[in-house]
């Protein structure tokens, strides 16, 4: 290829150069011969850093001075954060790619003394300028914040407007107790704090900045992202056909498509930075598309495209549903609690699989800076009301949908074969990679099975965990229909050769396809 130089240009903020300086470094991997030259250019978004953009007329804060740098020519492409783009572009530009986007979710980072702060029950100060932060990230923080105990008050919150670059809201978070600009917490993209780390400016200033504070992910079943969070668009000119096709080989269409997904909702309702509404499209192995949802005012919602279509089942429909069978009793395993008590004070990371894993002996040997993963949110909320800080969640749908965030370099969490998992008996061998401790086992003989067990003449059954397969799944006809959700059960099932079997993202997805 011919020697080129490409002028890109980028808002001059830390982040901006970050990611903008990522997309150049991989176009001169792909192209050799070609060279990229980064052009800083001052927004109007920038330049009012002290006022909501919800409250001030107009759009295009963070783009229209770069837009016409570029269809004037002094710059060859442009390298936004996709939701910075409006909905309505002029036709002369062309998005010309969208790579492999980041992880989409809101991570929440707080002030060093908060776990001491919310133990005292003080309030605390969150910070952000998104109105779609301000409806749905206080109420999720205050089922996931932990508590002292489960009757302990809800932590109480308040939210402030904040707005900056990111190394200036972090700040705030390190000033002293008492000033002005002190807040307990800030609302920030996960991704943009990844691609600064991957930057080498930008992760000198999160390792003084970031590193040392707690943090949370929040769980984007609760708290859907911003449409397009986490994804870059690459625009140019629509009439240079060379730099159109230099940029092609950035796109990444799973990521296209989930943001157009999302942005199609977006404009539905209007679009804009004022709206009170969040959309994240992800697609999962062998489950299929979903797309979480959730506006103001309404409870989140789970929109479900299986993989494979799902047809309507013939006949008659008797069905089981595991997920609202009984809880069977436990038994607690003195071995396991005893190699609790043991490894917890020392482990570097610690999943627990079910509240019910964590005995309660155990509950203080757990350092406040072990970093702790679970399920999903409501084993999360269930340990936050026994006084635990969790980091995170595989939002339910298993920990190898969860893998490739917990590689993330901004995390620094060990390989999954130095982590701790708690969990019971008849799951401890689908995890290879982990040292695990059975803590209890389901009491297979329980007076309530036979009561609760699914019909010898069921259609469909649902599982709800591997320990109710092994308890019953015997009993079941050998034409009945299998589901479970995705994770560890799906995977024994698989493993036990379960025939029709099907994965859903939970049981209400398959009471809905059954309409039960």
């Amino acid at each position: 290829m011919r020697p080129r130089v490409l002028k890109l240009g980028t808002r001059r903020s830390v982040l901006a150069r970050a990611q903008s300086g990522a997309v150049a470094r991989e176009l001169t991997a792909l192209h050799p011969g070609i060279t990229v030259e980064l052009v800083g250019i001052d927004t109007r978004g920038d330049r009012i850093p002290d006022r909501a953009l919800s409250a001030v007329e107009g759009k295009e804060f963070f783009t229209a001075e770069i837009d016409t740098a570029l269809l004037e020519g002094a710059v060859d492409l442009s390298v936004h954060s996709y939701k910075d783009l409006s909905l309505e572009r002029t036709a002369r530009l062309r998005l010309a790619a969208v790579p492999r986007r980041e992880p989409p979710q809101d991570v929440v980072v707080f002030a060093a003394d908060v776990p001491q702060r919310l133990a005292a029950g003080c309030e605390l100060r969150i910070g952000t300028s998104s109105p779609r932060r301000m409806s749905f990230v206080p109420d999720t923080l205050v089922r996931l914040l932990p508590r002292a105990n489960a009757t302990a008050p809800a932590p109480a919150l308040r939210v402030v407007e904040l707005r900056g670059n990111v190394d200036s809201r972090l700040r705030r978070l390190h000033e002293p107790r008492g000033a002005a600009r002190q807040l307990d917490g800030i609302v920030l993209a996960f991704a943009g704090l990844a691609r600064l780390w991957a930057d080498p400016g930008g992760r000198a200033l999160l390792e003084e900045l970031f590193v040392p504070l707690p943090r949370m992910l929040l769980p984007l079943s609760a708290c859907p992202a911003a449409p397009a969070q986490g994804a870059l668009g690459i625009e140019c000119r629509a009439a240079d056909e060379d730099t159109v096709r230099l940029l092609a080989a950035l796109d990444h269409a799973p990521t296209r498509r989930a943001v157009e997904a999302e942005r199609a909702l977006l404009a539905e309702r209007g679009g804009g930075c004022h709206q009170r509404f969040g959309a994240t499209q992800i697609e999962v192995s062998e489950l299929g598309t979903l797309l979480y949802v959730r506006e103001q005012g309404a409870e989140p919602e789970l929109r479900w495209t299986p993989m494979l279509p799902l047809e309507a089942p013939a006949g008659p429909v008797r069905a089981w549903d595991g997920s609202r069978a009984p809880r069977a009793g436990i038994e607690p395993l003195a071995g396991g609690i005893a190699a609790s008590l043991a490894r917890l004070p020392h482990t570097a990371a610690l999943f627990i699989a079910h509240e019910r894993a964590l005995p309660e002996a155990a509950l203080t040997c757990i350092p406040s800076s072990t970093p702790l993963w679970v399920p999903g949110p409501a084993t999360w909320q269930a340990l936050a009301a026994r006084g635990l800080w969790v980091q995170g969640c595989a939002d339910g749908l298993g920990v190898t949908w969860l893998e490739p965030l917990l590689r993330q370099p901004l995390l620094q969490l060990p390989p999954l074969a130095q982590w701790t998992v708690l969990t019971h008996a008849q799951a401890a061998d689908g995890w290879a990679a982990a040292q695990v401790i059975a803590s209890y086992r389901h009491r297979l003989g329980s007076e309530n099975s036979a009561a609760a067990a699914p019909p010898g003449d069921a259609t469909h059954v649902y599982w709800h965990s591997s320990a109710q397969f092994e308890r019953w799944g015997e009993r079941v006809g050998s034409q009945a229909q299998h589901a479970c959700g995705p994770g560890k059960t799906y995977q024994h099932l698989s493993r036990a050769r379960v025939q029709n079997l099907r994965m859903f993202p939970s049981a209400a997805q398959w009471r809905t396809w059954l309409a039960l």
